[in-house]
């Protein structure tokens, strides 16, 4: 036997014997319908491979620009200029390191985050695990139906409540987006993104910002710390940046890229998967800047340092700005924001129910059970408390999106530190300690935040 061959054996076994690291084996793949359907090219320039494994972060970067995130930007630069712009890299940094350890377990074991968890724990703990993230999910359902209500409303006049009831409406899209394959929903989500870019890159410019005011804003200050009212929505930022349903979302995607079943076939996999969520949550960070940009330059510099609610920033954006489109172009980016998030959302809900559960149900009966569940409150609130209900339903969303959040990251961070299941792919030690500092700072600041947000 050759050297070569020996050290291709060797692979091999170590594959074979992180597999038998977990209590159950992994029959059936995270979304079979698509389970590596995108050919990548073996041969090429270093481009040409990454174009094959482009697609799959800017799902994972909706979660990070949907309409949950708005409002604390919003409220942010209202009140305090540019000085949070540090807590959104900080946020956007934390993100781009646990997309990454998502998509490495999703290539490494074969699994999403919601099989390995099946795999690994027993049934009664996997079972309240599943719960969780189906209340996570449905929350984040929540906040993209009453986002795309709102942005109806703005836009078109529709009450908060026919709004609601038209977003219902998407599961077709979706349906028929899937049917015609993986790359259709990966091109209609990046055009959805281009557009909101464009449309905040736009608004950015008609709102002529401070330069200075930006650079500065990126560095973190003290200030933050000092003041309660600041860190308090500094914590929101964090709390709802990191969204749950991405990792299980994250490491299931990156799955539908034919990639070769080897050691050298999956490092190759994850440095592109790596790339690709990495840019595209640096997009994800440019939108999220320009949310905060904008309300600093249109709302805190104009002496409207109380603009807290989608609406009123959308009110406010023509008189203050001098132009009819500034508002126009904020509800657009919005409504795309809304919907870019609801077509990840029927996919993440699909991917929690069937590895937790095992069961495979038809995408249109699971889309239904979900958008139903979150329609439901929608309508109810939206008729009897008009647009101040659904202001603090989206609050209650995030709160809902924090409080399952550690139950998804420590999960991930123990698997892909486990030698066992993750064999030579193992997080590397300075990895696993950031992974784990990362973790723990999550857990802090969303337990301080709920404990302000109920107390």
């Amino acid at each position: 036997m050759s050297s070569k061959e020996a050290v291709v054996e060797k692979a091999d076994v170590d594959l074979v014997d992180a597999s038998k690291s977990w209590k159950r084996q992994n029959d059936n793949p995270s979304l079979q319908e698509v389970y590596k359907s995108v050919p990548i090219k073996k041969t090429g320039s270093f481009f040409r491979k990454l174009l094959g494994f482009i697609g799959p972060g800017y799902l994972v970067a909706v979660g990070y620009m949907d309409p949950g995130n708005w409002a604390t930007s919003i409220a942010g630069g209202s009140a305090y200029g540019y000085t949070l712009l540090s807590v959104i890299l900080i946020s956007n940094l934390m993100a781009i390191l646990l997309q990454a350890l998502a998509a490495k377990l999703g290539i490494v074991s074969g699994r999403d985050l919601a099989q390995a968890c099946r795999d690994h724990y027993s049934k009664p703990v996997s079972f309240v695990l599943w719960i969780l993230c189906e209340l996570a999910i449905i929350a984040c359902d929540l906040a993209e139906v009453i986002g795309s209500a709102i942005a109806l409303n703005l836009l078109f006049n529709i009450p908060l409540v026919y709004g609601v009831c038209i977003t219902a409406l998407d599961v077709l899209l979706v349906l028929l987006l899937q049917n015609k394959g993986f790359r259709y929903i990966e091109s209609v989500v990046i055009a959805l993104i281009v557009t909101i870019a464009v449309c905040f890159g736009i608004e950015m410019a008609l709102s002529k910002p401070e330069i200075g005011g930006i650079l500065t804003g990126f560095l973190p200050s003290s200030e933050i710390i000092s003041n309660p009212k600041m860190l308090y929505i500094a914590l929101g930022i964090l709390g709802a940046t990191v969204m749950p349903h991405n990792l299980y979302l994250h490491s299931s995607i990156v799955q539908t890229r034919k990639y070769d079943d080897t050691k050298e076939g999956k490092r190759s996999a994850i440095k592109f998967a790596t790339i690709d969520s990495t840019v595209a949550l640096m997009l994800a960070l440019f939108v999220n800047g320009a949310i905060l940009i904008l309300s600093a330059a249109a709302f805190h510099t104009s002496g409207h340092q109380d603009v807290a609610e989608i609406q009123d920033a959308y009110h406010l954006l023509d008189p203050l700005l001098g132009s009819g489109i500034a508002s126009i172009l904020f509800g657009v980016a919005l409504l795309a924001s809304g919907q870019n998030s609801t077509l990840t959302g029927t996919l993440a809900g699909q991917i929690v129910m069937e590895g937790f559960l095992n069961i495979r149900l038809k995408p249109w009966i699971r889309r239904l059970i979900t958008r139903s569940i979150a329609i439901i409150p929608a309508v109810v609130v939206t008729f009897i408390f008009g647009e101040k209900g659904t202001g603090q339903l989206l609050i209650l969303s995030q709160v809902i999106l924090s409080l399952q959040l550690s139950f998804a990251v420590v999960p991930l961070v123990m698997f892909t530190s486990d030698k066992r299941k993750m064999g030579e792919f193992v997080n590397k030690a300075w990895v696993k300690w950031l992974a784990w500092f990362v973790t723990s700072i999550i857990i802090v600041l969303n337990v301080y935040l709920l404990w302000g947000t109920f107390f």
